[in-house]
């Protein structure tokens, strides 16, 4: 791969892996029953490795310290179990510290539901990273978790259980408790400036450009 070509994304846009839906195998795991399809992705991982040698994330000199939480979801993004996929990122400042992409261990049956799952699982790592600041003497009364679902931030406010909320696990229910002590606020974004997209799925080279820049990763000096 040392002469390999460049790549500007390290997934193709309709990148999709998958394992034979019928297999006689007794592990189904992916990674013991590798594909061509497999090696393929790997290799693209690599090539963009190769034109990005510098790129790094830069942190800027700042007096602010406001925490700041974004989330997102892959609605059923999985083809196999049709499982969504969460993403989220952390800002102090301007500067990002912390980011995550998990695969939701539930079935959403809708776009809301996922988004309000994936806001639920970023709020336990908020409520993490609250307690590391007041270590440091950094004190938050209220953090923005920012989502672009408005039916998940009504679930949030909302303490009655209804037809599309009534069957989501207790567990991702907690984040409720939050907001209504006012620990917690959830705000909207709209989707161009949603950039825990880049967490969640493959990604346009135009668009993954534009979240690297406003994510502060970039070129670094030699």
């Amino acid at each position: 791969m040392a002469e390999c070509k460049p790549a500007k994304t390290p997934m193709h846009l309709t990148c999709i892996l998958e394992k034979e839906e019928v297999s006689q195998k007794v592990c189904q795991k992916l990674y013991r029953d590798p594909r061509e399809s497999h090696l393929t992705t790997v290799k693209r991982i690599l090539r963009y490795l190769k034109g990005t040698p510098n790129m790094g994330l830069m942190y800027e000199k700042t007096s602010k310290y406001r925490l700041s939480v974004y989330c997102d979801a892959d609605y059923a993004g999985d083809r196999m179990e049709r499982k969504s996929t969460s993403g989220n990122y952390q800002l102090l400042g301007k500067n990002l510290i912390s980011w995550a992409s998990k695969r939701q261990s539930t079935i959403a049956l809708s776009t809301a539901e996922a988004e309000y799952i994936s806001a639920s699982l970023c709020t336990t790592q908020m409520l993490w990273m609250k307690n590391q600041l007041e270590d440091l003497q950094i004190f938050e009364s209220n953090i923005r978790i920012f989502c672009d679902n408005t039916t998940a931030i009504c679930l949030s406010k909302n303490p009655i259980l209804h037809s599309r909320a009534k069957h989501i696990e207790i567990k991702h229910h907690f984040i409720r408790d939050y907001v209504q002590k006012g620990i917690v606020t959830l705000k909207f974004i709209d989707t161009d400036h949603q950039w825990a997209d880049i967490f969640t799925k493959p990604l346009a080279e135009d668009r993954f450009s534009f979240i690297l820049k406003n994510l502060n990763i970039q070129n670094c000096p030699e």
